[in-house]
């Protein structure tokens, strides 16, 4: 019998990770459903960012999760679980994009991307300034790299450390400290650019 470690989730209180991928190697489907339920908003949350498409980030997401279930018996337990979900969907991400020819414009970006909450309190003009800014970031992170844009957001939107931005792209963390400085540089320049 597979003993059940509790620990407190966001969720409330619950299995930790260990216990579900065992139980979900173990022939519980439901155990897995556990983990997609815990993590899916994050790592769509994060996609968004890095495909800076929604319907593409939700698309790979799916397939990400669908790899994680049958790759599970790969998972060696290293890293966080979410560490290792992560990895998976980058590389969807990428091995995504190279099959397709890219297509984007700024328009583009903004319907799918959506708008940013507006702030019942604030004046009219100051939600169309904040809503202009946050055009121009997504346009602005859009011209990046996939390797930076990725380093970028893991950092400075998600609030990944540096080891775990370096284990869920598989690079030394002195390869993410360099990406993430040329990352900033590129995007202040891109930014000036577009003042």
């Amino acid at each position: 019998m597979v003993e059940k470690v509790l620990v407190a989730d966001s969720q409330g209180i619950g299995p930790d990770d260990a216990t579900l991928i065992e139980r979900s190697r173990a022939g519980e489907p439901e155990a897995f459903g556990e983990l997609v339920v815990r993590y899916q908003d994050r790592l769509y949350n994060t996609l968004i960012r890095v495909c800076g498409d929604a319907e593409e980030a939700r698309d790979v997401a799916q397939e990400a999760f669908v790899q994680a279930f049958v790759k599970l018996d790969s998972f060696r337990g290293n890293s966080a679980f979410y560490t290792w979900l992560y990895r998976i969907a980058f590389n969807t991400a990428i091995s995504r994009r190279r099959r397709r020819k890219p297509t984007s414009s700024l328009d583009e970006a903004r319907d799918t991307a959506g708008f940013e909450p507006a702030d019942p309190d604030a004046r009219p003009e100051a939600n169309l300034e904040r809503e202009e800014q946050a055009i121009q970031v997504r346009a602005a992170l859009a011209t990046l790299s996939e390797e930076h844009r990725s380093v970028l957001v893991l950092r400075e939107i998600d609030g990944c450390d540096y080891e775990t931005i370096g284990e869920m792209l598989d690079v030394p963390v002195g390869t993410v400290r360099s990406r993430l400085h040329r990352a900033r540089m590129q995007l202040k320049e891109e930014m000036i650019k577009r003042i």
